[in-house]
């Protein structure tokens, strides 16, 4: 087949994440199978305009991730409408409308998530109060009433998908996959001397690291020896919030602030901290989560979409409600009870051996072979 993929980030991007991540590992699944692949998206500083990136043709349109849409429908119209036998529209809050004019090929939207609040923390009013109250709502009534099928990585945001108006019959959940391979023994794995947190992640506002901080304060001042190690870009204005949170941190000499990571560096923290900590607005699936559930390190996470999948309370982790109250009972909780906290762990790397991406093209296969 010639597939076309529409997504306004590509693996390469500046900000690009774990969509982007799922996107170019059922692309690379597409091309060994014998699939052509083009990708219309996004461009950004010092990217080509057109290029070929790990097989896929790349064509890059604007610059500006709310014009794009607007500007990449236009030159599919000029330039590509019809000639492609399947169209994956990837909705990321502005959705690109293609369902609406293409004609010829099969059509399956893809959605990591709904937006929702995340409109609030990425984006200033009033485009954020546009984008949560007008924008995304008619929009996917929009693009339900086309019936075009569904493709979603969690319940969670198929759930939010048939509140919007999706029909539940044609909203398909697939796996989601990691990028690193689980530990073969978690047992083996030498573990910092003292208990630590980690967070792990490019600092958004989205991702409310700051909660982070302040868990891990509460929860030091029960458990005197915790540390905690911040890893990820700070670039931004949030960023740096984070780290004058950190500076001004009473515990600030037991904070260690490493910065982005390698991928080595990345591993080699999920397998040696206790705990991590994820505390996102909302979520597609907590990837990092499952990533270090496969190291044999569980996660403490707030109680919204994504996270709630990714993790089964008090089974592979913790979910706690959305406070660093709660997320440092949590903390506390697990790390206190060395029978608990060894039976969760070992429960969350096995279930992380679960989540592959050739489960994930697996999935995606049968998704779309299921509307054919």
């Amino acid at each position: 087949m010639n597939i076309l993929w529409l997504t306004w980030k590509d693996h390469q991007h500046p900000e690009a994440g774990g969509a982007e991540v799922v996107a170019r590992e059922l692309m690379a699944r597409l091309l060994s199978d014998g699939h052509k692949v083009t990708m219309l998206t996004c461009g950004y500083e010092g990217a080509a305009k057109r290029e070929v990136l790990d097989g896929v043709e790349v064509i890059r349109v604007g610059n500006n991730r709310y014009a794009h849409p607007f500007q990449a429908l236009a030159y599919y119209l000029r330039h590509l409408r019809g000639k492609f036998d399947l169209v994956i529209e990837e909705v990321n809050g502005a959705p690109y409308f293609s369902v609406l004019f293409e004609r010829k090929a099969k059509k399956y939207l893809l959605y990591h998530q709904m937006e929702g609040p995340v409109w609030f923390y990425e984006t200033k009013a009033p485009l954020s109060h546009i984008g949560h109250y007008a924008l995304e709502p008619v929009a996917s009534r929009l693009l339900a009433r086309t019936r075009t099928p569904v493709v979603t990585v969690s319940e969670s945001t198929a759930s939010d998908l048939v509140r919007h108006g999706f029909h539940a019959d044609r909203t398909h959940i697939i796996s989601e996959g990691i990028e690193i391979q689980p530990a073969s023994d978690i047992d083996t794995i030498e573990k910092f001397d003292r208990p630590t947190l980690l967070s792990l992640g490019a600092m958004r506002a989205m991702k409310r690291t700051i909660d982070q901080v302040k868990a891990f304060e509460i929860a030091k001042a029960v458990m005197p020896d915790l540390q905690l190690k911040v890893a990820g870009s700070s670039s931004g204005e949030y960023g740096q919030k984070v780290l004058a949170a950190i500076d001004a941190s009473p515990y600030k000499k037991d904070i260690e602030y490493l910065g982005k990571v390698s991928i080595e560096q990345k591993i080699e923290l999920m397998q040696r901290a206790h705990l991590i900590m994820q505390t996102a607005v909302h979520e597609g699936w907590g990837l990092t989560v499952t990533e270090a559930a496969s190291q044999g390190t569980p996660a403490v996470v707030y109680n919204v979409n994504g996270l709630r999948d990714s993790v089964r309370h008090m089974q592979t982790g913790y979910v706690a409600e959305q406070s660093p109250t709660a997320l440092a009972y949590g903390i506390v909780k697990l790390l206190s009870h060395p029978n608990v906290y060894e039976e969760i762990r070992h429960n969350a790397w096995e279930w992380s051996k679960d989540i592959t991406f050739d489960q994930s093209y697996a999935d995606f296969k049968q998704a779309v072979g299921a509307e054919a």
